[in-house]
C-alpha cells in the first residue's frame, strides 16, 4: 500500500459504492442469522481485514463446523469458506448484479454448511428492492474499489489506535453493513434510554457511549468523512471547538464531522484523524459526566506492558 492517503470522491464512485454496500448486506445478514446474539448487536457486525470485509467464523447450520464469508477487495470476489478447508468463490465483476451475487453466495453456503435463510430486504439504504431480486445495482469498478479499500484501511488503523488505550468496555473496529461505515464505540458502563423504539436503536443504543467512525459518503452527506457523536448527548454537546480546526458540528447529521479531504490534505493525516477522535471523546466525557479516570484512559497513553 502506498504511503500516500488516497483521495476519495463519492460523486465519482457512488454507483460502485452502492453495489459494494449491497454486497456487504448479504454478509451482515448471514452473520446476524448465524452468530450468537451479543449486546449492541455486536454479533451482526463485520470486520475489515487485510483483504476486505469479512464475517467472523459462524456456526454452520448443519453442525459441521464454522463458516465465514469475505468480500475480497484485492481479488474482487466473494469467498465462502468452511473450517474443514472447502472454499467457494463468486466473482465481483462489472455488470454482475447484486441479485446474482446474492444467490450464488447463499448457494455456496448451502453447499458447504447448510441452508441459511436471511431477510432479503436491505437495511438503512435508500433502495428497497430485495437483495436476491436487485438487478439495478450492477456497477462494480475494480479500480474505484481499490481506492476505497486503500482509504478504509487507513481509517481502520486510525480507529484501532484511537480505542487501544481505553480501559473501559469498547467495541472492535466494526464494519457496519447497514450504514456502510466503520466505527468504534467506547462505553461508560452506564445504561441509557434508546432514542427510539426502532429495532436497531432499541438494541444497539441502550448504553451510554461515544462513537467515532468514518463513512465513504452517501446521498445525505456526499463526502467521505470521519464523524463522532455521544449518546445520550446533553444540551451543549454541539458547542465544542474540536481539533483540528476543520472539524465542525453538522446539525443536519447531528454529529461532529471532519471531511476526508481535510485529513488527506494535511502533512500528517494519521495524527489529524487521531486528534479529531480524541478531542471529540474528551469533550463528550466532560459534558456527559463520565468518570474522570475512565475518561483519562482514552487520552492516548498506552497501558504498561510488564
Amino acid at each position: 500500500m502506498s504511503s500516500e492517503w488516497p483521495r476519495l470522491s463519492y460523486e465519482s464512485w457512488s454507483a460502485t459504492c452502492d453495489t459494494l454496500h449491497a454486497h456487504t448486506q448479504v454478509l451482515g445478514k448471514v452473520a446476524a442469522r448465524l452468530a450468537p446474539p451479543e449486546p449492541q448487536l455486536q454479533h451482526a457486525a463485520l470486520r475489515l481485514s487485510a483483504r476486505g470485509w469479512e464475517t467472523l467464523p459462524l456456526p454452520a447450520p448443519d453442525g459441521s463446523g464454522a463458516l465465514a464469508v469475505a468480500l475480497d477487495l484485492r481479488t474482487h470476489e466473494a469467498v465462502i469458506e468452511h473450517s474443514d478447508g472447502r472454499v467457494r468463490r463468486v466473482a465481483l465483476a462489472p455488470d454482475l448484479p447484486v441479485a446474482a451475487v446474492t444467490r450464488e453466495v447463499l448457494a455456496a453456503l448451502r453447499d458447504l454448511g447448510g441452508t441459511v435463510e436471511i431477510d432479503m430486504t436491505p437495511q438503512e439504504t435508500p433502495w428497497t428492492t430485495p437483495l436476491d431480486e436487485d438487478e439495478e445495482h450492477a456497477t462494480y469498478d475494480p479500480g474505484q474499489v481499490a481506492t476505497y479499500f486503500a482509504a478504509v484501511t487507513r481509517v481502520a488503523l486510525v480507529l484501532a489506535a484511537f480505542r487501544a488505550p481505553y480501559r473501559g468496555r469498547s467495541t472492535p473496529v466494526n464494519a457496519w453493513w447497514g450504514s456502510f461505515d466503520l466505527a468504534v464505540n467506547l462505553f461508560s458502563g452506564e445504561p441509557a434510554a434508546p432514542p427510539s423504539d426502532d429495532f436497531i436503536m432499541r438494541n444497539a443504543m441502550d448504553s451510554q457511549d461515544v462513537a467515532v467512525g468514518w463513512w465513504p459518503g452517501d446521498p445525505r452527506y456526499p463526502k467521505a468523512a470521519f464523524y463522532a457523536y455521544a449518546h445520550p448527548a446533553p444540551e451543549g454537546f454541539a458547542n465544542a471547538t474540536l481539533a483540528p480546526a476543520a472539524a465542525r458540528w453538522d446539525a443536519a447529521q447531528g454529529l461532529y464531522v471532519l471531511d476526508w479531504d481535510d485529513v488527506v490534505a494535511s502533512p500528517d493525516p494519521q495524527a489529524v484523524a487521531l486528534a479529531f477522535g480524541r478531542s471529540a471523546f474528551r469533550h463528550a466525557c466532560v459534558v456527559c459526566g463520565w468518570d474522570p479516570e475512565l475518561a483519562a484512559s482514552g487520552e492516548g497513553t498506552r497501558p504498561p506492558v510488564v
